[in-house]
């Protein structure tokens, strides 16, 4: 009976985290803290809903599937009572957090106007962010627009300020003093959990839109993914991941292109998080083809690819630490 009473508790709670009672006939407000409750759950659970912003989509949906699949239970996608239900254990990750800034979650460099043209990108010395709105928005699994909507005239951004963003902070931070230096500041600046799965194989599903992470027969993780295109199908079959290149310079060449300008040369990107392949490129043992991440999160699954399998910079990032070289890579229909 308590457990009942608690569960009930818990539903009222999330349907009323506006402020307003969950009975009151009232306009529906810009983002439903009923689905960012959800979203933040799922995303720090590993079945990644794509971005944080209080609304339902495809990639919410996607990802209740991988959660319902893991669990047992009837796979049906919907945030329906059966489904806060088994969200309710991991009640305690609100839906937002209140975050002073300091000058780490700051710092630089930013780049604004950031060039489209490669051949003039490939004169900067990093990609990076335009402000730190839009830092601050990937920091937390967002957009900045869904920052300026958590927080009306929140006023200026600097140091000692504090916002209300969504709750994606990190369970650890204890990174492998094996990884680089920089790599290990991305992950802190990406806030991904050190405390990750281990996969034993990827497998990417074409019909469904999503990358899974299993150990054995255990769905383990899943994120929502774009994967090629009509003129670049996603290359069918089982590979394997060679390596990862963190914070990854990128070689552009039109010639692997189809949609390059007439008159592109070869060029050298630099690394950033605005780059074309995000913070990271997963080499695979199909030539040319990797699973990376991307400046665009709001993307995912809604544009093409050129044949690669490309995530959301958080999502590649915590793919990275779950496999490592040699972990078959399964492409399928």
């Amino acid at each position: 009976m308590r457990k009942k009473l608690a569960i009930a508790a818990f539903l009222a709670s999330v349907a009323g985290a506006s402020g307003a009672p969950a009975e009151e006939a009232k306009p529906r407000p810009p983002i439903d803290y009923t689905v960012l409750h959800a979203q933040v759950i799922l995303d720090h659970l590993g079945f990644s809903p794509g971005v944080l912003d209080g609304r339902e989509g495809q990639s919410l949906t996607a990802a209740i599937k991988g959660f319902q699949a893991a669990h047992g239970m009837e796979v049906t996608g919907k945030l329906d009572r059966t489904m806060l239900e088994a969200l309710y254990p991991y009640r305690a990750r609100r839906p937002v957090t209140r975050v002073t800034l300091d000058a780490a979650a700051l710092r630089g460099p930013y780049v604004n106007p950031l060039p489209k043209d490669p051949a003039e990108q490939a004169k900067l010395e990093s990609l990076a962010y335009t402000r730190p709105l839009e830092k601050l928005a990937e920091a937390f699994h967002t957009t900045p627009e869904v920052l300026v909507e958590l927080n009306p005239g929140g006023g200026a951004i600097g140091v000692g300020a504090t916002f209300t963003f969504p709750n994606a902070l990190p369970a650890s931070r204890d990174y492998p003093a094996s990884l680089r230096e920089d790599w290990r500041q991305t992950l802190g600046d990406l806030n991904i959990s050190s405390e990750q799965p281990a996969g034993d194989r990827v497998v990417v599903d074409k019909s469904e839109g999503v990358l899974r992470v299993y150990q054995g027969q255990q769905l383990v993780a899943q994120f929502s993914a774009t994967m090629g295109s009509e003129k670049d199908p996603l290359p069918i079959g089982t590979w394997k991941i060679n390596g990862a290149d963190y914070n990854p310079k990128f070689h552009y060449n039109p010639d692997l292109f189809w949609d390059a300008k007439p008159g592109d040369e070869k060029a050298m990107l630099p690394p950033g998080p605005n780059g074309p392949v995000g913070v990271i490129w997963l080499d695979l043992s199909k030539e040319h083809y990797g699973i990376h991440g991307t400046p665009e999160p709001q993307t995912i699954g809604r544009a093409e690819s050129h044949g690669c399998i490309r995530l959301s910079n958080w999502d590649a990032a915590r793919l990275s630490l779950m496999v490592k070289p040699g972990t078959p890579a399964i492409f399928q229909e």
